[in-house]
């Protein structure tokens, strides 16, 4: 476990590129807009697994809503464990690390967890927390392989089964924005749906280990320092970071596809370093003639336009245009002016934050965050491997896949 490198789409979206449900799902209305203060009863002692930049910004929310003690932090790293407890007062024997430390924190008396650490990890880690009694607040992507959706679905039902929350963090779903616009289509603001366009654009974020894991292919620790350049421990491009884009159009659509075929390779990034692509493209089939394109990229974009994560739905009374960062809309004969998301990034993981803390407070463990997020999830795996094997595959024949992406993990400290 380690959350030692984070990034977030902030950063793209400074460079020009720009899960709570819809309140229909959720049966309460959650909009990314600033919201009143929240009601504390009282104080939930949280730990952190994943002390990367991500990690602590988010921890950070957590003791800003008011409603969360930060009790413990956990990283493979002892320095990144250090750095984030200092930031967010936590006594230096709360300071777990090793790949063990999950399981350290989780029996140092915290009721919740919130998981920041590689996709790689997450399945274990929620697992391990429900079965200690521990609600969960889950980073996206919940796995980076069908066994491990699997396992987060099992988790999810385990959670609901003994009255545990159990949350995945996607901001679009809780962005009123988003909400609004998807109900309006979901109801036929743009008729029947004849295509659509999925798109996330922008450019690598782990640029500055290139040099050092170039040099250091071998070596276990510094994979898992630039963890997004590996295939097993982030899922690839498609499942760690597109999944953002295709988990918007997996909501337009209500129904995973059919089958998926795709393209994509390592053709701008060093070959020498990692194990990801640089980009994807795919197409998927829904059936009745309706598919929805779908390209990523992270490559330098040298200024074009558009970029970011993008969704178009193309219907026969008009279309759906969505944006994280940017404007969500609908043309057309039911005309939705929508507005900006410029303040999605934190305003929804705020939300989401306070929608936990509501659902632990009153007992709250119908979990609608899990199905839906697991089903996104697949529909990464299902993409990218019709990428890797260049051929056409199946919604039927993935969802009955027992490969897994094995990560090396040999080297490192328990």
């Amino acid at each position: 476990m380690s959350g030692t490198v984070s990034y977030s789409r902030r950063d793209f979206m400074a460079l020009g590129t720009g899960a709570a449900l819809s309140a229909a799902l959720v049966g309460q209305a959650q909009t990314a807009a600033p919201a009143a203060a929240p009601v504390i009863t009282r104080k939930i002692k949280l730990g952190l697994i994943g002390c990367g930049g991500r990690g602590t910004w988010i921890a950070a929310l957590f003791k800003k809503h008011g409603g969360y003690d930060i009790a413990g932090v956990a990283d493979y790293f002892q320095s990144q464990a250090d750095r984030a407890g200092e930031k967010l007062g936590v006594a230096a024997d709360k300071r777990f690390s090793g790949l063990s430390a999950y399981k350290r924190l989780i029996e140092s008396g915290v009721e919740a967890i919130a998981i920041e650490s590689p996709p790689y990890f997450h399945p274990e880690q929620a697992a391990a927390g429900v079965a200690a009694g521990k609600h969960v607040y889950c980073a996206k992507p919940v796995a980076v392989d069908v066994p491990g959706c699997q396992s987060i679905a099992a988790s999810g039902k385990q959670a609901t089964g003994k009255k545990l929350c159990f949350l995945v963090d996607f901001q679009s779903r809780s962005t009123d924005l988003y909400i609004e616009a998807l109900q309006r289509v979901h109801n036929g603001a743009i008729g029947n749906i004849a295509f659509g366009e999925s798109t996330y654009h922008a450019e690598c974020p782990f640029t500055r280990y290139f040099d050092e894991l170039g040099k250091k292919p071998n070596d276990p620790e510094m994979r898992l320092r630039a963890w997004g350049l590996d295939r097993a421990l982030s899922g690839d491009i498609i499942t760690e970071q597109n999944i953002h884009t295709l988990d918007v159009m997996n909501w337009v659509m209500t129904k995973p596809p059919l089958v998926a075929t795709g393209t994509g390779g390592i053709n701008a990034r060093p070959k020498t370093v990692g194990t990801c692509f640089d980009h994807f493209s795919g197409h998927f089939d829904y059936g009745d003639g309706l598919g929805f394109t779908f390209s990523s990229r992270q490559i330098e974009g040298h200024g074009t336009i558009p970029a970011g994560i993008r969704v178009r739905a193309f219907g026969n009374k008009g279309v759906l245009e969505t944006e994280y960062g940017g404007t969500i809309m609908i043309r057309g004969a039911e005309f939705f002016k929508g507005g900006k998301t410029s303040g999605i990034y934190q305003a929804g993981a705020e939300v989401n934050i306070a929608a936990f803390y509501r659902d632990i407070i009153a007992g709250n463990a119908t979990n609608v965050t899990v199905e839906p997020s697991v089903q996104s999830n697949l529909i990464t795996i299902l993409g990218r491997t019709a990428a890797y094997t260049g051929a056409p595959v199946t919604w039927a024949k993935l969802i009955a896949s027992t490969d897994r992406l094995e990560a090396d993990l040999k080297g490192l400290k328990d």
